[in-house]
């Protein structure tokens, strides 16, 4: 009798997987037809609303669409019981980064006191809310920063990010911009790290400078203050 249970739960199972794969087949089939301009799908799953299904592309846009792919609706589901968004919590899943996995080889670093406390920070060189930023992260010790140059806001941004990542003290040239408004002398060397950073930064939806990164993967936007950044840090490391 277990024996034949278990049979037929192994079908149920296995023929609602084929119902799965076959509506997933049916979406993707009919959005391509009927939205050719859509870019590839990357995955079809359903949501918490019946019928509805969420769908994946560019890595993480999402979109929704019904059983048989006839609508396309972009925007937010809202879980008014919870009060969650739903679809911004997607995407914050679907856009963290694990700190270990930070490509730190494409940053500079300065280490103040035991180092012992860690975090990036994305930024720009002609971001006015970095300069503030840098003021007041000075003011931090024990604490390892990791500075990803992320020129997002001009031309005249990605020409002096480049000078600050070839000149011979990184650091030095960076705080000297950020903190006496000292131009970084010209100079030249590799600097494909920086096209790595501008596309790692648009693979997680860094929009914004600065965006810091903990050491607990925890993503904050915006000139933090030192108080800001103390209790930050402190949570992090309890």
């Amino acid at each position: 009798m277990m024996n034949l249970t278990k049979h037929l739960l192994a079908s149920v199972l296995a023929l609602l997987a084929l119902g799965a794969h076959a509506q997933e087949s049916t979406i993707r089939k009919n959005l391509a037809e009927r939205l050719p301009q859509l870019p590839k799908i990357d995955e079809v799953s359903k949501t918490p609303l019946p019928g509805i299904y969420e769908i994946r592309v560019n890595e993480n846009d999402i979109y929704y669409t019904d059983a048989e792919g006839n609508y396309l609706i972009q925007g937010n589901i809202i879980d008014v019981r919870q009060r969650r968004n739903l679809t911004e919590e997607r995407v914050e899943q679907l856009t963290a980064i694990d700190f270990k996995d930070l490509p730190l080889k494409d940053a500079f670093t300065v280490v103040r006191g035991n180092g012992k406390r860690k975090v990036a920070v994305f930024a720009d060189p002609n971001c006015g809310y970095c300069k503030r930023f840098e003021r007041d992260l000075a003011k931090i010790d024990n604490v390892t920063v990791h500075t990803f140059l992320y020129p997002i806001l001009s031309p005249d941004s990605t020409e002096k990010s480049k000078n600050i990542w070839c000149a011979k003290d990184k650091n030095k040239s960076w705080q000297d911009w950020m903190f006496n408004d000292q131009i970084p002398a010209a100079v030249s060397c590799d600097t494909t790290a920086l096209t790595r950073n501008l596309t790692l930064g648009r693979k997680h939806k860094i929009t914004g400078t600065p965006t810091l990164i903990f050491a607990d993967g925890s993503r904050v936007p915006g000139a933090l203050t030192t108080q800001q950044i103390e209790k930050q840090l402190a949570s992090v490391t309890r």
